[in-house]
């Protein structure tokens, strides 16, 4: 068999929404912050994102994951999340995703019921635990960055009027909004109508407002709209649909975009400490969230939030490149 290049992974899932993590087939990255080693790879190996991302081995919103080492003494695995159009400074349901992969195949050891793992992503320090039972997880939750509300009630255009979003960072920066302003029910019988209207959200709101962090102007730019809802179950706060900007709709309730969600609802007074909230996507799935506390970020009122889930291993994959195969680089969509 002919293959210049051989990469394994290992897939999972996290209410559908897909992670890809590259286990073997990526060259050593030099030792370094996390910062530079995401610059490393992106101009050095960065076919190997489209390669394993994109179809015909992956597919849009497929979220990949690298792990590398971390100089910081605390810190147990440094993370690198990735998709066919780039790189991310977080993810939600991958960090869930991550961390069950890494127990259930034993790169943790399972030393007890509970498990400690603590991530460097781009946007920061993560700690990850994960409530295992003989080996299995059987959920884990996560300590996130700290999230906060830029700005409320801000009129962006929608078609042929005005909507209402509030903007607010979990991780990564969101577009927030009402389902009912925008005419829609968060039924997969909607899709395609759910899709076009978080698109053009997202692209309004970027041509409204400049989205950057206080402390990290690298974290900066839209990543997607979350669309707020009805549940049909009482116990269910909201149902979502996070749209991101490739027009993926998130399978999962997406943990970033709940803790950019709840940010806005604790400085309205609608969330408090403690307080549970619990979110569903629009295949059913559901998360949970809760605030553990408060934090200020360059002077503004932010929240830290836990975001828990359940992730499921479903694959341990090889892939082959060859050089000669017209599609082997991958087709990312324009």
């Amino acid at each position: 068999m002919r293959n210049q290049h051989i990469f394994t992974t290992i897939d999972s899932h996290v209410g559908g929404q897909s992670l890809r993590l590259i286990t073997f087939g990526v060259p050593r990255l030099r030792p370094a912050p996390l910062r530079d080693q995401v610059a490393q790879l992106r101009h050095e190996f960065d076919d190997i994102r489209t390669w394993l991302l994109s179809a015909p081995r992956g597919r849009t919103g497929m979220t990949g994951a690298l792990l590398v080492p971390s100089y910081d003494p605390e810190v147990d695995y440094g993370v690198i999340f990735m998709s066919s159009g780039g790189y991310k400074p977080m993810s939600g349901h991958g960090m869930i995703a991550l961390a069950t992969t890494l127990i259930e195949s034993g790169s943790v050891p399972a030393r007890g019921p509970e498990m400690r793992i603590n991530f460097e992503t781009l946007a920061g320090h993560i700690q990850a635990r994960a409530t295992v039972d003989n080996g299995w997880v059987r959920g884990v939750r996560f300590r996130n960055v700290p999230s906060f509300r830029l700005a409320k009630q801000l009129q962006v255009p929608y078609r042929d009027r005005t909507v209402t979003v509030d903007i607010a960072y979990g991780g990564n920066w969101y577009a927030i909004v009402r389902a009912d302003d925008l005419g829609l029910v968060l039924e997969f019988d909607n899709e395609l109508d759910i899709k076009a209207a978080g698109l053009e959200i997202s692209r309004a709101a970027a041509n409204v407002i400049e989205m950057v962090h206080p402390l990290d102007s690298s974290l900066s730019g839209i990543f997607g709209t979350v669309i707020l809802g009805d549940s049909d179950s009482e116990d269910v706060t909201h149902r979502v649909a996070t749209v991101y900007l490739d027009g993926l709709i998130d399978r999962s309730p997406c943990g970033t975009g709940m803790s950019a969600t709840m940010a806005c609802m604790a400085e309205d007074g609608d969330l408090q400490i403690g307080q549970p909230y619990l979110c569903e996507s629009i295949n059913r799935f559901t998360m949970s969230g809760r605030i553990t506390g408060t934090q200020e970020v360059a002077g503004k009122a932010a929240i830290v939030t836990e975001i828990a889930g359940r992730g499921q291993i479903i694959g341990v994959q090889q892939f082959f490149v060859d050089e000669g195969d017209p599609f082997g680089q991958g087709v990312v969509r324009a």
